[in-house]
């Protein structure tokens, strides 16, 4: 890869967005805290440099700031904060609240070139606005380049290739968000879009041959699209030396353990170990009803059931493979080491223990779901194994809302299994970025063959996305929905009732738990 964007993290949740728009143009990107020293990113040496957005004003106590010599560094795009820091530190005024926006926003072109490119000069553009601070005049020796409601929405500096925009770029309500990206790498950084799924094959099988030399590795497959790319990634580069560990937790999909022997033992010829450990879960989640409890729960007895089984084998691995991907890492704790919130910890982020002997690999660390599928595809996967909807690392323990037993987990089971299959023969299956089933912590009144019945209810959710980050419920047909409830209802022992949940995310996540 000949070019790469720096991006600094000021803390916003839309940071890994602007690293999936420059990859979307194939161009390598990496996420990092804005306390990189100067000289760091000096030698970094990036093609240019985004500073993102954040929640901050820039005169707080404590809020991200930079050297101002990384102004001449690269050429450099501040999205909303960081065109308000751009701005501070060019002797120029950001006011406090007074124009705030939040939303949907029109823009006003000043300026048809540089990063508005192909736009006309007072054309009138749609975009995503949030920020509370705001700026009325560009910094001494910058231009304004859009401008919203009387407040700057863009500017450039004079001369040198420093361009700002007060929107976020990255997010899909920015109707031409990506356009602008586009214009900021290839016509002022000159980058080349030379970064494929291909490429980063070579490139992490590099890193973990160099990373694990002759030393053992064993993979926790969980039956999902994630773990299954980071084994296929992992014994490209070591072959042998991999070993997959299949747990067979209680917790999972009908027929999981089935299909994951049959794809990955003999289609791809991975060294597979099953473990049968559905007691061992069920026992350690016993009692257990707070979401993060659980999944520290199931994240311990998974790292117990690893060591166990590498024992048994005579393995002695050193190395634990994981399927972390992005928006794992930013809903846990903020990328990089940046001033991002925590949302909730995912099982196989947060969920370990300290004192665990594995050293951790994580090939798609770096990467959202569409990448992860691209990758897959390139390394031979089948396309009913890099197609499947996302499932989560803690499973079924956290769509049972509440205690988990294995009554309500296998109700849960049959429900999920027919809602899935009622969606693959609609036809919809890839029209849905995740749909699943939950198990509800409540019994309502229902009547069956004229008499009363007392029993559970059963939530479904699907959602369109495109990267996890944020959805929207799916607009199911109602003659679709009116099928799957009356199956489920039917069919499900102990359900009386269906729900559909139509929340989007934000403010709602995807999953319940």
């Amino acid at each position: 890869m000949t070019s790469r964007i720096l991006i600094l993290d000021c803390g916003s949740q839309f940071t890994q967005l602007i690293a999936r728009r420059v990859r979307e143009a194939r161009v390598y990107s990496e996420i990092h805290p804005p306390t990189r020293s100067l000289q760091w990113i000096r030698d970094w040496k990036p093609t240019g440099i985004i500073l993102s957005g954040g929640p901050n004003s820039v005169t707080d106590e404590g809020a991200p700031n930079f050297d101002t010599g990384i102004l001449d560094i690269a050429p450099l795009l501040g999205v909303c904060y960081g065109l308000q820091w751009i701005t501070h530190a060019e002797g120029g005024v950001v006011a406090a609240g007074g124009g705030r926006e939040y939303g949907r926003a029109m823009v006003t072109v000043d300026e048809a070139d540089g990063i508005f490119r192909g736009f006309a000069v007072g054309e009138e553009t749609q975009v995503w606005m949030s920020h509370g601070d705001h700026v009325d005049e560009p910094p001494p020796g910058y231009v304004r380049t859009a401008s919203s409601g009387g407040i700057v929405a863009g500017f450039r500096h004079a001369t040198k290739p420093i361009h700002a925009i007060q929107f976020h770029s990255e997010v899909a309500h920015t109707v031409r968000g990506a356009e602008i990206i586009q214009n900021f790498l290839f016509d002022v950084c000159h980058a080349k879009p030379d970064w494929t799924p291909g490429s980063f094959i070579d490139l992490e099988v590099a890193k973990i041959r160099a990373l694990v030399g002759d030393k053992k590795v064993i993979c926790g497959l969980s039956g999902g699209v994630d773990s299954s790319v980071a084994a296929a990634l992992v014994h490209k580069a070591i072959g042998d030396q991999l070993t997959c560990v299949f747990v067979d937790n209680g917790l999972l999909r009908l027929h999981e353990r089935e299909q994951v022997e049959r794809t990955m033992g003999e289609h791809l010829g991975i060294r597979l170990v099953t473990e049968r450990a559905e007691e061992r879960f069920l026992t350690a989640l016993a009692g257990v009803d707070e979401p993060e409890a659980k999944r520290k729960a199931i994240g311990h007895a998974f790292i117990d059931v690893f060591e166990a089984a590498t024992a048994r084998a005579g393995e002695h691995a050193e190395f634990l493979v994981q399927g972390t991907l992005y928006p794992d890492v930013i809903e846990s704790v903020s990328a990089k080491g940046g001033p991002s919130a925590t949302i909730k910890t995912h099982h196989n982020v947060g969920g370990l223990k300290a004192d665990m002997k594995f050293k951790l690999i994580e090939p798609l660390r770096e990467l959202f779901k569409d990448e992860v599928r691209n990758v897959g595809r390139e390394l031979g996967l089948p396309e009913e194994m890099v197609g499947r909807h996302p499932f989560p690392g803690p499973g079924l323990a956290i769509r049972v809302l509440g205690a988990v037993d294995q009554q309500k987990l296998d109700t849960l089971r049959a429900a999920d299994a027919i809602y899935l299959e009622e969606i693959r023969s609609a036809g919809l299956y890839n029209e849905i970025w995740q749909a699943f089933a939950v198990f509800l912590p409540v019994r309502s009144v229902g009547v069956m063959g004229d008499g009363r019945t007392y029993e559970n209810a059963i939530a479904l959710r699907a959602v369109t996305s495109t990267d996890g980050m944020t959805a929207d419920w799916y607009p199911f047909p109602y003659d679709v929905l009116a099928r799957i409830s009356g199956r489920i209802i039917n069919e499900v022992k102990g359900v009386n009732r269906v729900v559909y949940d139509v929340s989007s995310k934000p403010p709602a996540t995807i999953e319940w738990e």
